[in-house]
């Protein structure tokens, strides 16, 4: 029975689940696959595209809303498209069971967030995405809707990472103000309300280049292709004098934090949107910062990227606006392995990055 002290669970922690049968498998988790904080999740052998998303519900399982909304099925063991736009659900290779105390979270893994790829944990009797509750028994699905490219997918790739959650975990304001005295967790001021509020930034300190916008038609994009695809083809450049930026309804932007920010090795953190009332417009589709993420002896951090989506109406954004809080969280016990420190981390450090699948301008 997994006992563990209050907390996110570490990579430590999260091995002894797979060991002690809390967390299976349809083949052994590979070696990488556990990282400091979260366990990556891998797609099976199987897509079903339905007519639309969907939550199970409490009297239903995934398996039910597959019968009733599948148009096909498709092979991934030797890749096949997804199509943007389209909805799909994937069996995951993992399925979980876990004590009574004990809460999952799933989020995008940060390279598939930045190609604007929507996929989200469903589970059986589940009523939110990405979330699992205390005790549940039972398959993981992933639900994926390519928004503006239409992406290759293939039988175990891991576009999906879970974190688990023992008991209450999240850092009160109090706390997170003690933190950022003992041990700076952002450059500059640090606006401490429900969490660490970050803004963007539309005036860069060399150049004028302040992001990115997806081309709204392009070709498909191989996953398993890492720094392949020539960005110009994808992605148009956003370079401004003004410090401010119109965001164009449905357009998804890749923009940096004017913050740089560090998760100390006894915390993990998720990033969560603005309130609502900020804007039209949603901020990081992808959630998750490992013990380490910024992290060094120099304090030096590093900057967030930006996942914006514009919604209904035209909305001006400006340099240093609030777009974002990151909510810090206690872990069990610090890992054995740090982001950036003992594991290869593609975006310590980072400033306004895209995707690994790209080149780099």
């Amino acid at each position: 029975m997994v006992d563990f002290a209050s907390g996110v669970l570490s990579d430590r922690q999260i091995n002894a689940m797979v060991a002690g049968g809390q967390i299976t498998a349809f083949a052994p988790v590979a070696e990488g696959q556990v990282q400091p904080a979260s366990l990556d999740l891998r797609l099976g052998d199987r897509a079903y595209r339905v007519r639309a998303s969907f939550l199970a519900g409490k009297a239903h399982s995934v398996a039910d809303r597959l019968a009733d909304f599948t148009m096909h099925e498709m092979d991934l063991s030797a890749g096949a498209v997804l199509e943007k736009g389209c909805v799909y659900v994937v069996p995951l290779q993992e399925a979980l069971a876990l004590p009574a105390g004990m809460t999952a979270a799933a989020s995008a893994k940060s390279s598939i967030g930045r190609l604007d790829l929507l996929t989200r944990v469903i589970t059986d009797h589940g009523v939110e995405f990405d979330r699992v509750p205390a005790g549940y028994h039972g398959p993981l699905f992933a639900e994926i809707c390519p928004r503006s490219f239409s992406v290759v997918a293939r039988q175990g790739q891991m576009l999906n990472q879970i974190i688990f959650r023992a008991g209450d975990t999240v850092m009160s304001d109090a706390e997170l103000s003690a933190l950022h005295a003992q041990t700076p967790i952002v450059s500059g001021q640090a606006v401490i309300s429900d969490g660490l509020g970050f803004s963007v930034d539309l005036n860069p300190a060399e150049g004028d280049l302040v992001g990115y916008r997806a081309k709204p038609h392009t070709g498909v994009i191989d996953l398993a292709r890492l720094a392949h695809y020539d960005p110009t083809q994808y992605w148009e450049e956003l370079r401004t004098g003004d410090r401010r930026l119109i965001l164009d309804p449905g357009a998804f932007y890749i923009l940096v934090s004017r913050e740089a920010i560090t998760i100390p090795p006894n915390c993990a953190a998720e990033m969560a949107p603005y309130l609502a009332m900020v804007g039209e417009f949603r901020v990081h589709y992808a959630g998750f910062f490992d013990p380490g993420f910024g992290y060094s002896t120099e304090g030096s951090g590093s900057r967030g990227v930006l996942e914006v989506r514009c919604h209904e109406a035209p909305f001006v954004l400006e340099h240093g606006q609030v777009v974002g809080r990151l909510v810090y969280e206690r872990m069990s016990e610090v890992p054995q392995q740090l982001y950036g420190i003992d594991i290869k981390s593609n975006y310590q450090g980072q400033g306004l990055k895209l995707s690994k699948h790209f080149k780099t301008p």
